[in-house]
């Protein structure tokens, strides 16, 4: 009878996979823009959208957007009905309790979400005003 040997990993290497799956964390946010009567309204999301955790001095990046244009381009808002779109981000760090959505742009009408409070799976609600 022949004898499986189960295979040995060493530390270093676990480490190293531990680090990697640190890294693919990513935050979900949904977002909500309230129904509008105005006609020809128009949403873009720009690349210098960030998840800031200010006690921490930490920025999670932007990595995907869903139903919404990335600037330069726009993506029209119906009327009479809320708007949704959902953001990718990067991982927030395990300290962080709460954190704000900001659009940093070089014009007036960023996105601006404050003090978001964290929870345990990393998928928000918010509403875009």
């Amino acid at each position: 009878m022949e004898t499986i040997t189960k295979p040995e990993i060493s530390q270093e290497i676990l480490e190293s996979l531990q680090t990697k799956v640190e890294e693919e964390k990513q935050v979900i946010v949904h977002c909500c823009v309230p129904a509008s009567f105005e006609l020809g309204n128009q949403i873009r999301v720009w690349r210098s959208t960030f998840l800031v955790d200010r006690s921490l001095a930490h920025k999670s990046y932007l990595i995907h957007q869903e139903n919404i244009s990335l600037f330069p381009y726009w993506t029209d808002v119906p009327p009479m009905k809320d708007f949704w779109f959902t953001l990718v981000f990067s991982g927030l760090p395990d300290e962080c309790a709460a954190f704000d959505l900001i659009e940093e742009i070089p014009e007036e009408g960023g996105f601006f979400v404050p003090n978001i409070k964290r929870n345990g799976t990393d998928v928000y609600r918010v509403i875009i005003e």
